[in-house]
């Protein structure tokens, strides 16, 4: 299946804008011209876009987008060998969340504090004012208009520039709790009835194993598991049973304020 650039797409446009900024960066080359109603871009690899929501976030401490490279329908086009994809995702949203705080805060936790050019050895934590996850279909922010690109939400609440109608996007009856979408996908494709992403689990061992519970298959030994949506890691030289894209082994977090190149 495809999922090219849409043309008039809003999430395209600002994938693409990346990308020019990428390029100019790893050309030595005049970056794009810029003006202050252009998004701000945090992050920008191979997979995702994150930019910061200026005109209309949620919250006055942060709010950031994750929006995928990829023109991706909708969540239901996830599946189990996406799972490195979506804590990759989470990870990098708590790091960049992290960035936008000072350092005597006490929101930071020794993970999201820690080096952000690293992998953590550390159990996953996430500070309990951050959230990270999904608006689901047919419900979407009203203030950012766009209804068939996957992207997610991540910030620091209290929200308190929501507004009450637009606050339904964000409450219980459309939100997505990306831990949540982890277990769940983890415990579709696996015997493993050790929830991810709950207070009094916050030190599970499988969180510390990116990519538990990506690999599906049959009782007689067949692998059913499905490709990607991850681009291919060219150094890795690793292939997804059934498709040509890889698992993302060796992706890293991203250090604020700048473009991965």
């Amino acid at each position: 299946m495809s999922f090219a650039s849409k043309p008039g797409c809003p999430m395209c446009g600002i994938v693409s804008q990346a990308q020019r900024q990428r390029d100019a960066l790893s050309t030595l080359s005049p970056p794009p011209s810029s003006s202050t109603s252009q998004p701000e871009i945090l992050w920008r690899d191979d997979n995702f876009t994150v930019y910061r929501e200026k005109t209309n976030p949620v919250s006055s401490k942060g709010h950031i987008i994750v929006a995928f490279n990829l023109h991706v329908p909708s969540i239901y086009m996830l599946s189990s060998s996406d799972l490195p994809l979506l804590t990759f995702l989470r990870d990098t949203a708590t790091k960049l969340l992290t960035s936008l705080l000072p350092m005597d805060s006490p929101l930071l936790s020794p993970t999201s504090a820690g080096p952000l050019n690293t992998a953590s050895t550390q159990p996953y934590t996430r500070p309990s004012n951050f959230r990270i996850g999904f608006i689901t279909p047919p419900f979407r922010d009203s203030r950012i208009p766009v209804t068939d690109h996957l992207h997610a939400h991540a910030f620091i609440s209290p929200a308190d520039r929501l507004g009450w109608f637009r606050g339904i996007a964000y409450s219980a009856v459309a939100w997505y709790d990306i831990d949540d979408l982890i277990a769940e996908i983890r415990e579709s494709v696996s015997n493993n009835r050790v929830k991810s992403g709950y207070a009094n689990r916050q030190n599970a061992p499988i969180d510390l194993v990116p990519d538990a519970g990506a690999r599906a298959g049959t009782a007689n030994g067949r692998e059913t598991t499905e490709s990607s949506l991850a681009s291919p890691d060219i150094e890795e030289g690793k292939s997804m049973p059934g498709g040509s894209r890889s698992r993302p082994t060796s992706l890293s977090p991203p250090t604020p304020g700048g473009l991965q190149v």
